[in-house]
């Protein structure tokens, strides 16, 4: 990610400011406590707070089940040698339960949500009296959530105030000012690895909003798979030349296909893959065919239960990124 020095200047500026406004509103002696997803908005979140209040911050990952492969493992390296204390919670079994026969987007959301919030709170409790929440809000996820005048596209987690019942008191987000281009520049500028500031932007709920109809435990595998299949070959491209983000995304529709001389029916894999400067609009990239037939040709062969690979060439509007 290259930076014009003038940019660099701002951002630092900006840096500077939160930081001092964090160690004013936390104090000397108070606890911070962040939902570390290992997106980029938390991760940036976190080592912003970890710069402006060493030791005050309590990190809690709660893994879910729905992360890119090898994921989960990633943010713990990276976060177990911050100046912060790091709590993975593995919660797999747990929300593959809440979610068995969910289909509707906006109830997967609200699931993974709520069932993260009472797990939050169940791991909260056990670190005694923390007063502040921290919280990776970004412009784009109030202005979706229709929290700035607009309509509602689709529900942010982080977005509308503190959660209730769960005793904190005061919320921090650092964060909230900037889009995704200024959190990535930010990241890089406090020194975390640009393999973890450049990671693909990733949904709250995980893989589960890029499963389509019911989730199940094959289908969150085949996914893993068939992404980091996607995420392999476009990481190749030149910086110049790579869209600002892309992945795969299973359907609910399984299609004929012929391996081996058989008939099979199998799931069909979509593949997403986006140019946008604030994520608030994009067009779809216009990936060179041989790259497509190299992807299509990888899924196909290396993932049994995929029988076919199609390209999304829809814009934002009126198409949203992700597709729920």
């Amino acid at each position: 990610m290259n930076m014009s020095m003038r940019t660099k200047e701002l951002l630092e500026s900006y840096i500077n400011q939160q930081i001092e406004q964090i160690k004013n509103k936390v104090g000397d002696n108070n606890k911070v406590l962040l939902a570390l997803s290992g997106g980029v908005d938390s991760s940036v979140c976190a080592a912003l707070l970890a710069k402006a209040i060493p030791e005050q911050v309590i990190c809690i990952f709660v893994d879910h089940g729905l992360m890119r492969l090898n994921e989960g493992d990633e943010i713990e390296a990276v976060f177990s040698k911050k100046d912060l204390k790091f709590i993975r919670v593995n919660a797999q079994e747990r929300f593959l339960t809440k979610l068995a026969d969910v289909t509707d987007p906006e109830r997967k959301r609200k699931i993974i949500g709520e069932e993260f919030i009472h797990i939050f709170e169940e791991e909260s409790k056990k670190l005694g009296e923390i007063t502040f929440l921290a919280q990776g809000t970004i412009c784009s996820d109030i202005v979706e959530s229709g929290k700035a005048g607009s309509a509602n596209i689709k529900s942010h987690h982080n977005v509308g105030g503190l959660p209730e019942n769960l005793g904190f008191t005061a919320l921090v987000e650092p964060l909230a000012q900037l889009y995704k281009d200024e959190v990535r520049a930010i990241g890089l500028i406090l020194g975390l690895p640009e393999a973890l500031v450049n990671r693909q932007p990733f949904p709250g709920p995980g893989l589960a909003v890029r499963v389509m109809g019911v989730l199940t435990r094959e289908k969150l595998n085949i996914l893993r798979q068939a992404d980091f299949i996607v995420c392999q070959e476009l990481d190749m491209l030149p910086e110049n030349k790579r869209p600002n983000q892309y992945f795969a995304i299973i359907t609910d529709t399984l299609s004929v296909g012929v391996k081996n001389g058989t008939r099979t029916y199998d799931y069909v894999i979509a593949v997403r893959a986006v140019d946008t400067q604030n994520y608030m609009t994009c067009s779809y990239t216009h990936i060179p065919h041989i790259i497509l037939e190299k992807m299509s040709n990888r899924i196909t062969s290396e993932i049994p239960q995929v029988s076919r690979v199609v390209y999304d060439i829809s814009s934002k509007p009126p198409s949203t990124i992700e597709w729920q």
